[in-house]
Formats: C-alpha cells, structure tokens, sequence
C-alpha cells in the first residue's frame, strides 16, 4: 500500500538533495515521477528544485490555488515528490492524503516543520498529523548540537524576532539552530 511520507527538518539540512536523489533512484529504475515546488521559491528560478551542492531539476510549482484532486487526477506516475512542502495549505495536505490512498502511488513531501518563531507551517502541521510516514533529516548547529529549529536574521546579521512567516527569496536570512540557541542567541 502507498503512503504519503513528510521529510522534515531545519534549514540546511538537505532536504532537496534528498528528494532529487529519490528521484533519480527512480528514473534509474525507469520509473517516472512528478516533481513539485512551491510557486513562493524562486531562489534558482521558478519550477527549480535546486540543492546547495548543486542539484538540480525543473519542476511543476504549486501554489494555495493548486487543486491537487485535479492537478494528479490523470497522472501516472510511479511516485510524486514536493518539494518546500510547508507551504501547502491544510486542503492540499487532505487532497494528498486522498490521492496516496486511492491511487495507490505514494507522496513523499520535503520541507520546514516550524518558523523562524517557532512556529508550525499550517502545511507541515497537516503533514505530521496525516502522513503514514516521518522522517526527521538531521542538520546540526553552530555549536554542534543537533539543529531542529531556524531563525532568521536581516542584512547584517542581528536576528530578526518579528515578521511575516514568510520572507520570499530569502533563504539567506535564514540559519539552523538548536533548541537552546533558539532561545539564547541575540
């Protein structure tokens, strides 16, 4: 049976690398898949799911628009992978979950579990209350403990507390970070 998995983790940790060596297990085995990013990252381009060593490949991009029931209702594929999975709405999370469970063909979603504050991306709070599969990608912090949470600083470094929950194209206000940093860095 098919099963919608979540990959998650803090920024850095390679969750992008993961899904495109996925994909390439896939098509190595001549098996076809569907790529999704969200429409909101553009860092390399929209419709680019891109790695930081380097990776990369074009994909369809979704937005809180994208009707999943309709998008997939003829796909055939041998799996779907989505990439930047936080920003799928609560809905989108519910029509995935529909789709893995009557197509049999499964999800694999990459993506933040919380914010900059601490917080839960609607998106990914569906998908670990949904998924069949949960996956934590490890990354660690600057001082070498495990890194599960992110902040986010501005131009010149001081980090920044208050914000909109997202910031488009800006992944490089952004760092992973413990628990205990998160609550003591300046």
């Amino acid at each position: 049976m098919a099963s919608l998995h979540f990959r998650y983790s803090a920024m850095n940790a390679g969750k992008s690398t993961y899904l495109l060596q996925v994909a390439h297990n896939y098509k190595e085995n001549g098996m076809e898949v569907l790529l999704l990013t969200s429409a909101l990252d553009g860092r390399d381009g929209f419709g680019v799911i891109a790695s930081r060593i380097g990776l990369k490949s074009e994909a369809t991009t979704y937005s809180a628009d994208t009707d999943f029931a309709a998008l997939l209702q003829d796909v055939k594929v041998a799996c779907v992978l989505i990439d930047e999975a936080q920003f799928l709405t609560v809905a989108q999370v519910h029509q995935l979950h529909w789709w893995v469970h009557t197509t049999n063909t499964p999800v694999m979603c990459f993506g933040l579990r919380s914010d900059f504050q601490g917080n839960p991306f609607p998106g990914s709070a569906a998908l670990l209350a949904l998924a069949d599969s949960l996956e934590e990608i490890k990354t660690i912090c600057k001082c070498g403990k495990k890194a599960t949470m992110n902040i986010r600083t501005d131009e010149h470094g001081v980090r920044v507390r208050e914000g909109d929950q997202v910031l488009i194209g800006g992944n490089s206000a952004y760092r992973q970070v413990c628990a205990r940093c998160f609550y003591t860095v300046a």
